[in-house]
């Protein structure tokens, strides 16, 4: 019998702490190593983009590859890095959802300040303001503007110096008023990023598609990562999950190891591919088992923490419906084509710029050229020869 992936003295630790074992457990699966390797040089070497997009489906591994990045930048800085007490490798924290239908931007940046360590926030900022109540009265109430947050917030990033913003949860950026424009959302990180010359990564769901292109300058200055699910239509993806779901079983703190490999269709159909639905399901299965005191988990208890067919389906609509914007589709690269000129007249004439150019172009009175008369050397003159025989007469 194999030795067991875990700790052979957390069976007799209680069943909270052999279920926090299991959560804690992270798997370095391929799509994430992909993943985390694209955002990686998109931060070291950006190429003039300020905004970094990780997209991909709910429950996919996002906030474990945040974390990932958050260790990674870490560890390198305090490898290649000389003491620099006042710097900060990388800030990485979650964006509130809002609570009023429109995204606050106090709030924002409150929380990226925290994020970034900085001292006496509430003292430097909150303020008490002479304010008049009812009765007419004047009393003293904290109040800040969003102004003074983002300046605070700009001097902190300059005075930090992280290599990188994460910013978990980026779909509540998309949460605004009717009236307000979703690129000017957009736009003010993206001023903040260039002005402290910090990138800034929004880590989110399918709904941050929208905020890609809002504009040209925005697509230029902004980067796409999609952090997909494992397909079923890949043998490749297939391999890869069925490998996920085995290394997870052997982690499971069970007295007997399950053998949940061999049900990975099922698997696959009440995940949808997601390394992360898959974990947390599991996690559930384990704390139902464990609280039940059964030595080993099977298919009848995952059936049981399960999500409803209704919540598979939703989750798979809106996962297919994100991923078709990333499929390449023949008729967007036609329609690119023929707004550059390519497949008309005159496109076909400026396509041939090679040609004319390697014609030699003849120069007045040079060998090759024109006579000063405008004519070609060795060319006739445009006369009529004559035809037939001539007679003597």
């Amino acid at each position: 019998m194999p030795p067991r992936a875990f700790p052979d003295e957390l069976l007799q630790r209680s069943p909270s702490e052999r279920l926090a074992y299991f959560r804690s457990y992270t798997i370095a699966h391929p799509q994430l190593k992909a993943v985390s390797e694209a955002l990686r040089r998109a931060i070291q070497e950006p190429g003039g983009a300020s905004l970094i997009f990780v997209v991909g489906p709910t429950g996919v591994g996002k906030t474990t590859l945040r974390l990932r990045i958050e260790q990674e930048l870490k560890q390198r800085f305090l490898a290649v890095s000389g003491p620099e007490p006042g710097r900060i490798p990388v800030v990485g924290f979650e964006a509130a959802a809002p609570d009023s239908g429109n995204f606050n931007w106090k709030d924002y940046y409150r929380r990226a300040l925290r994020a970034l360590e900085e001292p006496l926030i509430d003292y430097k900022l909150d303020r008490p303001m002479p304010v008049r109540n009812g009765t007419g009265e004047w009393t003293a109430v904290a109040r800040v503007c969003s102004p003074e947050l983002r300046q605070a917030l700009e001097q902190a990033l300059r005075h930090r110096r992280p290599a990188a913003v994460l910013i978990d949860e980026a779909q509540h950026l998309t949460k605004i008023a009717s009236g307000r424009r979703l690129s000017d959302q957009l736009d003010c990180l993206k001023s903040l990023a260039s002005l402290t010359g910090c990138v800034h990564v929004l880590i989110g769901t399918y709904e941050l598609l929208p905020c890609r292109n809002l504009s040209a300058q925005l697509s230029r200055r902004s980067l796409d990562i999609h952090f997909r699910r494992y397909r079923i239509d890949s043998p490749d993806d297939v391999v890869a999950f069925q490998r996920v779901i085995f290394t997870f079983q052997r982690h499971l703190p069970l007295a007997q190891e399950p053998e949940l490999w061999r049900d990975w269709e099922f698997c696959y159909t009440h995940s949808l591919g997601c390394v992360g639905i898959l974990k947390d399901w599991f996690a559930r299965a384990l704390a139902d088992v464990l609280d039940r005191g059964a030595p080993t988990l099977t298919r009848a208890d995952l059936e049981r923490c399960t999500w409803s067919l209704d919540q598979c389906l939703t989750t798979a609509r809106d996962t297919l419906d994100g991923e078709s914007v990333f499929i390449e589709k023949l008729e967007t690269a036609n329609r690119l084509r023929q707004l550059l000129g390519f497949g008309t007249k005159a496109g076909a004439e400026a396509a041939k710029p090679a040609d004319r150019a390697t014609r030699r172009e003849p120069r007045p009175g040079g060998a090759g050229g024109l006579k000063r008369g405008g004519r070609r050397v060795g060319l006739r003159r445009p006369v009529r020869d004559e035809i037939g025989i001539r007679q003597a007469g």
